[in-house]
């Protein structure tokens, strides 16, 4: 599978390029800064800089493509538009070169569904809610607009996010799942949407 990452160079994104090769996939990794990649150079990996924000700059990266991640996510805690602007971009160059296949990383702490316990509905979350509100606003957008796409969607949507290392995780379809999960399992769990026509049109949780 040829799978273009979009936040190539995140603490995801950085996971899943590196899964992906060692799974024995080709990756376009589009970076806004090459140096920032910190992965090994090789045959099965190709290094696409441009911004991601540019439809124009990025739709060669995605042509030919079997599927599209999409791990961007906000710096610090102010306003920000990068989330729902980057995923506008990604869509329209997905419709540009037809490719279908799209998994995007969301949070769980942006939402309250049926998997939260009562802590997590009175406490937590509504505290997360102030706290991050801004990068949660962003992330509802950028979810909004998957859903209402023409593409073959999976919304990932991962707890805290910790630099653990691997273990069994768990994944539930439209509902939210476990306190925290490492990142190198949230990429573990993308590769696997990816190969799981079950996720399709569905936000899939993911946690211990």
């Amino acid at each position: 599978m040829l799978i273009t990452v979009f936040g190539a160079t995140g603490r995801i994104g950085t996971h899943v390029v590196r899964q992906a090769l060692e799974a024995g996939h080709k990756v376009v990794a589009v970076v806004r800064d090459p140096a920032r990649l910190d992965v090994a150079a090789t045959p099965a990996l190709r290094v696409h800089t441009a911004e991601v924000l540019e439809p124009d700059r990025i739709t060669p990266a995605v042509d030919g493509c079997d599927a599209v991640v999409s791990a961007l996510g906000p710096r610090g805690r102010g306003p920000t538009t990068v989330c729902s602007a980057g995923t506008r971009a990604e869509l329209a160059a997905m419709a540009a070169t037809g490719v279908r296949r799209l998994v995007v990383v969301s949070a769980n702490g942006a939402y309250i569904d049926d998997g939260d316990n009562l802590l997590n509905r009175l406490v937590v979350k509504p505290l997360l809610g102030r706290l991050l509100r801004d990068g949660f606003t962003d992330t509802r957008r950028s979810d909004d607009q998957v859903r209402a796409s023409d593409t073959d969607w999976t919304i990932m949507r991962p707890p805290r996010l910790t630099d653990g290392p691997h273990r069994p995780y768990r994944t539930a379809l439209d509902r939210n799942i476990g306190i925290t999960i490492a990142r190198t399992d949230v990429a573990a769990a993308i590769l696997a949407a990816l190969a799981d026509d079950a996720t399709i049109g569905h936000t899939l949780g993911v946690g211990y």
